[in-house]
C-alpha cells in the first residue's frame, strides 16, 4: 500500500504519544482478559499499542485510561505479530473520541471530529 495514499484515507492526524492504558477484552472461551500497556501512536479515532495477548481483527475491546478513568469501546482493526514478541494492535474507537488523549494542543483536524 502506498503510504501517501494511506495518509489521505486517515480521518485524523496521528500523533506519537505514550499514554498508559488498560485493554479489556474477552477470550474465545468468553473469559475476561486485561493487559496494561502504553500507546505508541494515537489519533482522534483510535491508536496503536503493543500487547502480549492475541486479539483478532474486528474483535470488540474496551480501552481504559487509568489516569482519568475514562473508558471507550473500540474494535481491533489490525494485528501484526512482532519479531520481538507480542503483537502490534491498531484499534478504532466506536465513536471518535479526541478528548480521550491528554493533549493540550491537539491537531486542528481533531476539532472537527466531535461537536
Amino acid at each position: 500500500m502506498d503510504p501517501a495514499a494511506s495518509h489521505e484515507q486517515r480521518r485524523s492526524q496521528r500523533v506519537k504519544l505514550s499514554v498508559p492504558v488498560i485493554v479489556l477484552a474477552e477470550s474465545r472461551e468468553r473469559e475476561q482478559m486485561q493487559e496494561e500497556t502504553v500507546t505508541a501512536v494515537v489519533n482522534a479515532h483510535g491508536g496503536i499499542f503493543k500487547l502480549q495477548m492475541e486479539l483478532l481483527v474486528g474483535q470488540p475491546i474496551m480501552v481504559l485510561n487509568p489516569l482519568t478513568n475514562q473508558k471507550e469501546s473500540c474494535r481491533v482493526v489490525r494485528v501484526d505479530e512482532l519479531p520481538s514478541g507480542g503483537f502490534g494492535v491498531a484499534f478504532e474507537f466506536d465513536v471518535a473520541a479526541p478528548e480521550f488523549w491528554p493533549l493540550s494542543s491537539p491537531p486542528a483536524d481533531w476539532n472537527l471530529v466531535r461537536s
